[in-house]
């Protein structure tokens, strides 16, 4: 039977750290690609929202990015719906209303 080194291990713990750290971590607050993504949950959880005023207020080179990642996150949410809790719903509210003020 061939012997693992002590190497091997620790190598394994650190792959399986940083693949389960990918799997957890989203977009950052304050970028394009949160705004999307938080737009997209709206939708999930019912909420209108005013899509083109929210691009409008973006800075124009942010305008297509904003508009592919939305579509990704749309696509997902399709395929995978998540029901919406009352205190995410009301968290969500206050950010669209935060990214239609900006």
């Amino acid at each position: 039977m061939p012997m693992l080194s002590l190497s091997q291990p620790a190598a394994a713990v650190a792959l399986f750290a940083a693949l389960g750290a990918c799997t957890v971590a989203g977009p950052l607050p304050g970028t394009v690609e949160y705004a999307a993504a938080t737009v997209s949950r709206a939708y999930d959880c019912g909420l209108p929202v005013d899509r083109n005023r929210i691009i409008a207020r973006l800075d124009r080179q942010d305008r297509q990015r904003f508009v592919a990642a939305n579509a990704g996150y749309a696509v997902k949410s399709y395929k995978a719906p998540h029901r919406c809790e009352a205190s995410e719903r009301e968290r969500i509210k206050g950010e669209i209303g935060a990214l239609a003020r900006r």
